[in-house]
């Protein structure tokens, strides 16, 4: 894939952050190298406590991958059969799947077709679903899809009148902020993933737990060890092996010091973006008081045509994708659960429509009018 300069445009480029802070990201290595400490470090003390101090959160539990965050804060607080847990359908995996592995069932919820984020209407009719089939509703997962944080006043205020749990699904949005309280801080807690192509990513897998609730960051603290109690051989409870690596603790210390360069950078090409592509695409939308840290940015073209758009896209050497082709309520594996309402058409729309464009921090503006010129001659033709 060239650009017309002939100099490639990656989709997400981890090989331009790693030329920035290659020496720090040795040398963090060689630290933990040395010390042969390589689970529950002392890096990993320091990174949950950097993590607190950016998002604002009283505790912080780091993982071994987003997935688990959200089945450790599920099974903390007893999750399981009977028990009904409202997530978005347009999102990937991961949320539904943690909630199916403890047995308890995920009901779907629709979402908005601009900003992606669950639809508070739909999440209404699934708890009332939920009622009519003899579940106890427990909990709801908004997911801060595409690095925007969902609707939380509403939600919130629907979880308050059902006394429901909110875990906030941060994996794509860690770094955000919802009407001034930080990603982190919003819901009972919140989950994030550092999956290396997140906006904070690692060089492998890793996660984090976010919560005020010190009983409950004591049972995670617990449940991420196999369960542990006073000492190592002491099991007080069912857990797993749930744990970060060191070497991606120390690793993810380095990317956090110029994290919020990089969300900077991200927001400028966005807005780049927005101007330019607004005539001829449907953009995102970003609501008054929130922040996105733009994990991706996905503009929606007519479904007719996306294959078209992106076959012109990749000739021009512009390299798309799509985030989510098919709703989970639509997948083999999900297709039996409950759905809210009478059906999601939103979410079935717009998983016809989506179209990711190249994001990163260090997508340059030749790069970035390159891509842009390109999506305008690819929409315009017919």
């Amino acid at each position: 894939m060239k650009t017309r300069d002939d100099e490639p445009i990656a989709f997400i480029d981890l090989a331009a952050q790693q030329r920035r802070i290659r020496p720090r990201i040795d040398a963090a290595i060689a630290r933990v190298l040395d010390h042969g400490v390589y689970i529950m470090g002392p890096e990993v003390k320091i990174f949950e406590g950097e993590l607190s101090a950016f998002s604002g959160a009283k505790h912080v539990i780091s993982c071994a991958n987003g997935t688990d965050a959200i089945a450790m804060a599920l099974m903390a607080k007893d999750f399981g059969p009977g028990d009904a847990v409202f997530v978005p359908s347009f999102t990937f995996a991961a949320t539904a799947e943690a909630v199916a592995w403890l047995g308890a069932t995920p009901v779907f919820v629709d979402s908005f077709a601009d900003t992606f984020n669950m639809d508070p209407v739909s999440l209404n009719q699934a708890i009332l679903l939920a009622g009519r089939l003899g579940l106890t509703p427990r909990a709801i997962i908004p997911v801060d899809l595409f690095g925007l944080p969902a609707d939380y006043a509403a939600i919130e205020a629907i979880a308050g009148e059902h006394g429901l749990f909110v875990l906030s699904d941060a994996a794509q949005s860690f770094g955000a902020a919802y009407q001034g309280r930080k990603v982190g801080t919003l819901g009972h807690a919140t989950t994030t993933s550092f999956f290396p192509a997140k906006p904070l990513g690692g060089y492998g897998d890793g996660g984090a737990i976010f919560t005020e609730d010190d009983d409950l960051a004591s049972i995670l603290r617990s449940l991420r060890s196999h369960g542990q109690g006073a000492h190592k051989y002491d099991y007080v409870r069912i857990g797993l092996n749930g744990r970060l690596d060191t070497i991606q603790a120390a690793i993810l210390i380095e990317k956090l010091a110029i994290f919020a360069d990089e969300i900077e950078a991200r927001a400028l090409v966005a807005a780049r973006y927005d101007e330019a592509l607004r005539a001829h695409a449907i953009v995102p939308r970003r609501p008054d008081a929130l922040t996105s840290v733009w994990a991706q940015y996905t503009i929606r073209v007519p479904a007719s045509r996306r294959e078209a758009i992106i076959a012109r896209l990749k000739g021009a050497g512009i390299p798309t994708a799509i985030y989510y082709p098919m709703p989970l309520h639509l997948q083999a594996a999900y297709r039996h659960f409950p759905v809210a309402g009478n059906g999601l058409p939103i979410a079935e729309k717009i998983a016809l429509e989506v179209l990711s464009l190249p994001m990163h921090p260090y997508l340059d503006e030749r790069a970035q009018d390159h891509i842009i010129a390109g999506v305008v001659e690819a929409m315009s033709q017919g």
